[in-house]
């Protein structure tokens, strides 16, 4: 009999994904979702030059992408003011996550990371047979102390920090980072996601040297840009750590449309400021609905809000499973105590509308079911 001869460690791993999609859930319950804002993806859509640049690309798709992204990362260099050599782009920073691992870590290496921070990260790390030591959020924020702190004590290879957070929007000021910089352990290199810099308040972005060897940072246009479908993302860190990854990057996992609609996309800056604005607005409006049902709205810097349900992990799972079956897909945090909230992502009026509508009932049901224990 013949099968599979799996290593010793991807036997070890749980057959799990990080997130359980939308259209999964829609398969389940048989019917699509009147409002999708769980994804945190970004429901205004890309620009509409991204849009006609994609549409003239087409005829294109004959051809492999550019194996080097060499037009994006010129741009994405002059954007940022560094070279080309600073810069590294991927298939959404999923992916770049997924090579810094391949490269850094190794069996029983140490990694440090935030409890209840994005799993995808904690995904790759298990996959690479790495050694994750958590610590807890501070008020909500993770604490860039604390994880620098255990660094030293792990002697941990990697330490991952979202600025501005996933799942709860909150952030730090680019001074907060810079000064908890001073605490990094030599040999640990900081994984600084900025998926949602563009959201952020002015100062929130570290004014971090692109050189600087203790440091690589991962935005994307998954979110402000509308993107999410086309999978861009892009690291900046010190050229010899860059170049580092070429030793085990896809080569050819850019698609042409791909590069050609980012490069677009990054073009359009007045886009961009519509899209903010956007968002910035309908955070406003989420923290409303969640004010007018007796819900505290967390402050936010990403394109979502987090809201507090008042009570356990217990009672807003079942409001967040109230909210899906009435045809609103939102998502909420995985870990205590963070996991006392449901994550709207921002949406239209329509989106926003529906959600408004729903939230009364789903928290009925819950409080229902609490009554009887």
């Amino acid at each position: 009999m013949t099968y599979p001869r799996y290593t010793p460690l991807a036997q070890s791993l749980p057959a799990t994904v990080p997130f359980v999609g939308p259209e999964t859930q829609e398969r389940a319950r048989g019917a699509a979702f009147e409002a999708r804002i769980g994804a945190n993806e970004n429901v205004f859509g890309p620009s509409p030059k991204a849009i006609t640049a994609l549409q003239d690309s087409a005829i294109g798709l004959w051809m492999y992408g550019d194996p080097e992204n060499h037009d994006l990362r010129q741009a994405l260099a002059a954007h940022h003011g560094v070279s080309p050599d600073h810069i590294v782009v991927g298939e959404g920073i999923d992916s770049l996550l997924g090579y810094l691992v391949r490269l850094m870590v190794g069996p029983g290496d140490a990694v440090v990371t935030s409890d209840g921070a994005y799993p995808t990260f904690n995904y790759h790390v298990a996959g690479f047979g790495g050694v994750l030591h958590k610590v807890p959020y501070r008020d909500d924020h993770e604490d860039p102390e604390a994880l620098f702190t255990k660094a030293a004590e792990t002697d941990a290879k990697l330490v991952y920090l979202a600025n501005p957070d996933n799942p709860m929007g909150s952030w730090h000021s680019g001074s907060r980072i810079l000064a908890a910089l001073e605490q990094l352990p030599e040999g640990t290199l900081l994984v600084l996601d900025e998926a949602y810099i563009e959201c952020a308040p002015e100062g929130t972005a570290a004014a971090i040297a692109a050189d600087d060897p203790r440091v690589i940072r991962m935005r994307t246009f998954s979110k402000a840009h509308g993107l999410a479908g086309a999978r861009v993302g892009y690291a900046i860190g010190a050229p010899e750590l860059i170049a580092a990854f070429n030793k085990v990057r896809n080569h050819f996992g850019m698609n042409r449309s791909a590069q050609i609609a980012a490069l677009a996309a990054l073009q359009d800056s007045a886009w961009l400021s519509h899209v903010t604005a956007w968002i910035a607005g309908s955070r406003e409006r989420i923290a409303e609905i969640a004010r007018q049902n007796g819900l505290t709205p967390l402050s936010s810097a990403a394109n979502f809000v987090a809201i507090d349900c008042g009570r356990d992990a217990k009672f807003a799972k079942r409001v967040l499973e109230n909210l899906i079956a009435l045809g609103i897909f939102v998502r909420m945090p995985f870990s205590a105590p963070q996991n006392r909230c449901i994550r709207i992502s921002c949406g239209t009026d329509a989106d926003l509308d529906a959600f408004a509508a729903a939230l009364p009932r789903a928290l009925e049901g819950a409080l229902d079911r609490a009554a009887k224990g």
